[in-house]
């Protein structure tokens, strides 16, 4: 792999995460803060993305996937915003952001590898 493409990658990285941080900011203004629905609805977008991508443009993988999705999804932010929801008592709240993203993260990427393939 070229010097560039980590360079692309890199610099797709940086575009995912200030994507990241503007839907977060921008979502949390429409639905407030007690539900981290920013995170959930990037997680959720993330995986569907990367599946339309994996299924449509493997050779843009890396730089599109691991470069733009990696900045824009976000794992460790998820989890902590679970912990914070069990620690101020929203116990059904930080289930449903643990299992909700998990499984609807999982028919995300599932419908974004469908879709991909069907194009």
């Amino acid at each position: 792999m070229s010097v560039l493409v980590f360079v692309l990658a890199a610099a797709a990285g940086g575009a995912g995460a200030a994507a990241r941080y503007a839907v977060d900011i921008g979502i949390a203004r429409l639905a407030g803060r007690r539900f981290p629905w920013g995170v959930f609805l990037i997680n959720l977008t993330g995986s569907f993305l990367l599946g339309l991508v994996t299924a449509t443009l493997p050779d843009a993988g890396f730089v599109i996937g691991t470069g733009f999705l990696g900045g824009y999804t976000t794992f460790s932010t998820a989890m902590i915003d679970a912990v914070a929801l069990w620690r101020d008592g929203e116990r059904p709240a930080s289930f449903f952001s643990c299992a909700g993203m998990l499984i609807l993260g999982i028919l995300a990427a599932v419908a974004g590898l469908t879709l991909g393939a069907a194009l």
